[in-house]
């Protein structure tokens, strides 16, 4: 192999710099700066008032200085604990439920058009009616964060159950494994990445359930502060809000993924690339 060759297969083999992590991070940070950038000129050369649309700078001066104040991170611990206590008890309900439907096509069938009416009804129709039952505390806010995780863990774990490889299926049988040795150890490993992917949705989808609940009969949570800052035309503080719940979720989600490479890794498929 010639010189030439060689240095054209090492360029060839050399990842460009945007390739690399490092090249990922800085083009995500450039977006970031060019974003805030073209809203910081967007509100100048419309003259647009702070409560219309505030600068990038007094969304951070304002959530700088209702952390420092304990103002928002009172708010996010309630929040927090709607989201995780919502998102643990729809995780139970959805897998379990899924597990016990993916046993047999007629249960499938019975249950089908009640699971999808509870999710074709608006959570946001709920509130209320959640709040008649349950009270102003933190149990409203829990079901209906549930109810929406509910649905995306149910619908993942039967997939994942009932896509088991039919060939991997037929040794099974031809070992003479039982049912729920079958179960257990074929069809709970195979939807193993399917459930996750399932978690990692619903664990954003709860903190859209938390906002919503705190919509309605609430005087604590971020959501409740986004209704008292609009009431007041705190328009700085309520992108604060914003920011503080988009970081909650890609910390949650991202947290979500750690725990299924950490703990699942002989099962974990790489994603990205």
């Amino acid at each position: 192999m010639t010189a030439l060759e060689t240095a054209a297969n090492e360029a060839i083999e050399r990842p460009v710099w945007y390739g690399t992590r490092l090249g990922q991070a800085m083009l995500t940070l450039l977006v970031f700066v060019a974003v805030m950038t073209a809203w910081w000129l967007y509100v100048r050369v419309m003259a647009l008032s702070p409560l219309v649309l505030p600068t990038p700078y007094a969304v951070w001066d304002s959530m700088a200085e209702n952390t420092v104040n304990g103002l928002l991170p009172m708010h996010l611990w309630i929040t927090l604990a709607e989201i995780l206590l919502g998102f643990a008890l729809g995780s139970v309900v959805g897998i379990a439920l899924g597990m016990i439907t993916a046993q047999s096509a007629l249960m499938r069938a019975i249950l089908n058009p009640y699971i999808l009416a509870s999710q074709a009804m608006p959570k946001l129709a709920l509130a209320p009616i959640m709040v008649m039952w349950l009270g102003f505390g933190i149990a409203p806010k829990v079901v209906i964060t549930a109810l929406i995780c509910f649905f995306p863990l149910l619908e993942n774990t039967i997939i994942g159950l009932t896509s088991a490889n039919p060939y991997q299926l037929e040794l099974f049988r031809a070992l003479t494994a039982s049912r729920w040795q079958t179960f257990f150890k074929l069809r709970v490993p195979n939807a193993l990445p399917v459930i996750f992917a399932g978690l990692r949705v619903a664990i954003t989808l709860a903190v859209v359930g938390a906002v919503v609940g705190e919509y309605v009969g609430a005087n604590r949570g971020l959501g409740a502060l986004i209704i008292a800052t609009q009431g007041s035309f705190d328009t700085p503080l309520m992108f604060a809000v914003l920011v503080y719940l988009t970081v909650v979720g890609i910390v949650l989600y991202k947290a979500m993924q750690l725990m299924e490479s950490t703990f699942f890794s002989w099962r974990y498929i790489k994603r990205g690339d």
